[in-house]
């Protein structure tokens, strides 16, 4: 009998893809009673990996990632002589993802480039195009004269000219800016604002020059600095700061590899799915960063948990406790009396379904064993006949 054949023989007991696995890891010229017993042993693992109807999977994950929790460490990790380029490790951005936090400490992007223009002569370019540039770091001097209402802001045209920024464009994107009535003009590589508008005050004048200072002139928002790391002979380019929608829309990005750390950036850009998919990532990579390792499984199910709405819940009282109909649930979790009383106000009942509102009344817990039996309609016999 073919190896082959055996291998068929097992379908109606193991999935498809673990068959494909033992066809591709099967020795050459494997005698037919070996096959035999490689499947035997291959079927023997699958059922016991299988999880046993009412078993108790959320509290076993919650034991399992917490255990390696408690070894896991306070880690920034800086990228030596980059200023900004941090990326927080370890427990502080384990806790970020499952509290699902709207902004994180260091949000980061890796950039992929496509293959024509991953090359040494087009790096540098790149950097200088993404890496966001603002009015403070080319504007050599901020004046502001009270008596005209006007703010005058010097450059140096070879700084500008390095950069690639002429001063029409610099005149454009403060011409677009917020501040309301604004009027630009260039003289002796000076840019003159005059702001025409009758509620403006003196504060008021201050307050525009802070935000000339801060607005961007060049490059992609939100990315401060850009790193080029060479990785299995091509650039990634390693960002402090994140803007995945801008990025993706650049000419020369391979944006099916391009990703950011924001949770919430993936989930508006490109849907739950991958906002899940990237949960389940960045765990896994602070846990194998700190050298621990926990079961997939288990980080799924969180994964799945945070998701399962269709919108991003962290594991708190706002998010996933939050959605539990049980009362005493979510009076075990945090702020218990504010639940017991506002519960008693709406006159709210439990019916006592999950394990934890069962553990606190001393009920047996609706699992394995104490699993729900079936329930049928009994007839009801005529009444008529039961008189007789």
């Amino acid at each position: 009998m073919k190896p082959e054949d055996i291998i068929n023989d097992y379908k109606d007991s193991l999935p498809e893809s673990i068959l494909d696995e033992v066809r591709k890891n099967l020795p050459a010229n494997v005698s037919a009673s070996k096959v035999k017993e490689i499947m035997e042993r291959v079927v023997t693992e699958y059922n016991n990996s299988k999880v046993s109807p009412g078993e108790c999977v959320g509290i076993i994950t919650a034991e399992s990632i917490g255990e390696q929790g408690t070894q896991m460490t306070l880690r920034t990790f800086h990228y030596a002589g980059v200023d900004e380029m941090n990326v927080t490790m370890g427990l502080p951005r384990l806790i970020e993802i499952f509290d699902g936090r709207l902004n994180i400490s260091t949000p980061s992007m890796e950039i992929y480039l496509k293959k024509q223009y991953n090359t040494d002569e087009y790096i540098k370019k790149i950097v200088q195009l993404i890496t966001e540039t603002k009015f403070k770091e080319i504007i050599t001097e901020f004046n502001v004269n009270i008596s005209d209402m006007t703010i005058s802001l010097k450059y140096s045209r070879e700084k500008i000219t390095s950069l690639g920024i002429t001063p029409a464009h610099m005149i454009k994107v403060l011409e677009k800016s917020s501040i309301k009535g604004l009027k630009v003009k260039e003289k002796d590589e000076e840019l003159v604002l005059n702001i025409k508008s009758k509620d403006f005050r003196i504060n008021d004048l201050y307050e525009a020059k802070e935000k000339v200072k801060n607005m961007v002139v060049a490059g992609i928002p939100g990315i401060k600095q850009v790193l080029p790391v060479l990785r299995n002979n091509e650039y990634v380019l390693m960002t402090a700061g994140s803007n995945l929608r801008e990025v993706m829309k650049l000419e020369f990005v391979d944006y099916t590899r391009t990703k950011t750390n924001d949770i919430y950036e993936v989930n508006d850009i490109l849907g739950i799915e991958a906002a899940r998919n990237l949960i389940l990532e960045e765990v896994i990579k602070v846990i194998s960063n700190q050298g621990l390792n926990i079961n997939i499984r288990h980080l799924m199910l969180v994964a799945d948990i945070m998701c399962t709405t269709g919108r991003i819940k962290g594991v708190t009282r706002y998010g996933v406790v939050s959605d539990k109909s049980s009362i005493l649930a979510k009076a075990s979790f945090e702020t218990p009396i504010k639940h017991l009383i506002n519960a008693s106000i709406a006159g709210e009942k439990d019916n006592l379904n999950s394990v934890v509102e069962n553990i606190m009344i001393n009920q047996p817990i609706p699992i394995g064993t104490g699993l729900p039996g079936l329930v049928t309609t009994m007839k009801v016999e005529n009444k008529e006949k039961v008189k007789k």
